[in-house]
């Protein structure tokens, strides 16, 4: 068993509460546009972190962290990249491997929209945690926390605080 923190869109912003919520997990896993190292490194002094890049994201931090992380999770199969469009409107570029070979959960981030939701077409959950930075258009700053147990995903919860 294991207690995921997704998060995505930073923009180089850390503060304790995202912090706070960092320390009650097993894992970190962020969707791209990190922004700086100072984020990734305020998270990996207290929990391990799988990362991608994103568009923002500047050379450094693209050799640091790949386009696409897949790997398995308790025994879930777990695709995590920043810009996969979402169920129905995936990015071309992954549409083709996402029908192919799906992995049991997909991760993107970019849009800065919390959404989760099943993609009954490829048998996939999807979630996007929104963003936990304060740049962007969203008004408030979103993460998500889970379970990965067993091969199953569970526990769900959505984590709110204010920009």
């Amino acid at each position: 068993m294991k207690k995921i923190l997704l998060l995505s869109d930073t923009h180089s912003h850390i503060d304790d509460t995202i912090l706070k919520y960092v320390a009650q997990a097993d894992e970190v896993w962020h969707a791209g546009d990190i922004g700086s190292f100072e984020v990734t490194d305020a998270i990996e002094s207290l929990k391990p972190l799988r990362a991608v890049y994103g568009n923002i994201d500047d050379s450094k931090m693209r050799s640091q962290y790949p386009l696409h992380q897949r790997f398995y999770c308790e025994g879930v199969d777990v695709w995590i990249t920043h810009i996969g469009g979402s169920p129905g409107r995936y990015n071309p570029d992954i549409r083709g491997e996402i029908k192919q070979n799906p992995p049991k959960l997909f991760i993107c981030g970019h849009s800065h929209i919390l959404k989760v939701m099943h993609d009954k077409k490829n048998g996939v959950l999807f979630m996007n945690p929104g963003a936990a930075g304060k740049h962007g258009f969203h008004r408030v700053c979103t993460m998500l926390r889970f379970v990965v147990d067993s091969g199953s995903i569970k526990d769900l919860e959505v984590v709110e605080f204010k920009r």
